[in-house]
């Protein structure tokens, strides 16, 4: 069982690394509950842990790709961060978002990435507890049906329409990074502030 259990590990921590068009992530632990008929709370348990791992070092990836952008850029990704995490309502607007969205988690982690203010950890764990209840939902409902690998990968990797969301998410994280939000928001990096 320790074995089967490390690779589900390892396969869901590689899954949540990859920045576009991997399976989701339900879909892989639901296959392996049909493979191995590891206990449901320790695949459960183990999936959360290793999502969660993987879009962490995700966002940090992307935190050292902002660092590395033009300065104008950063600034702009500072204004964002700093809008959202300067309130206590938005702080814990962020955290209901990475808890229960149903947007795909990849972008949400990428974009927070970028956005130097936010907070990784705080995001992780709300991201881990929504995905306690989601997993735990996926399994129980496929347990109810027969399903295989082929057509759970499918619906990730082939579908017409989850390839298009895939696409149109990448572009809205591009626009992210492109829009102006330091103009738009009125915002002045601590530097500026310190000269005025």
């Amino acid at each position: 069982m320790a074995g089967q259990l490390a690779i589900v590990l390892g396969v869901v921590f590689a899954v949540n690394l990859m920045p576009v068009f991997g399976p989701p992530t339900w879909a892989v632990i639901v296959f392996f509950n049909f493979k191995y008929e590891l206990p449901v709370g320790l695949l459960v348990l183990a999936g959360a842990l290793a999502s969660s791992a993987g879009r962490l070092l995700l966002a940090t990836v992307f935190r050292q790709i902002g660092y590395r952008l033009p300065r104008r850029r950063r600034t702009d990704l500072e204004a964002i961060g700093a809008t959202l995490t300067d309130e206590r309502r938005g702080r814990w607007g962020v955290l209901a978002l990475f808890l229960v969205s149903p947007l795909p988690s990849t972008q949400l982690f990428e974009a927070a990435g970028l956005a130097p203010q936010v907070k990784l950890l705080p995001i992780t764990a709300a991201f881990f507890c929504g995905r306690l209840v989601t997993y735990s939902i996926y399994v129980a409902g496929a347990s109810a049906a027969t399903t295989t690998l082929e057509s759970l990968l499918d619906d990730g990797l082939a579908s017409p329409w989850l390839i298009a969301l895939q696409l149109l998410l990448l572009g809205l994280l591009v626009a992210f990074v492109l829009t102006p939000w330091a103009k738009i928001l009125g915002y002045k990096p601590e530097t500026d502030k310190a000269k005025s």
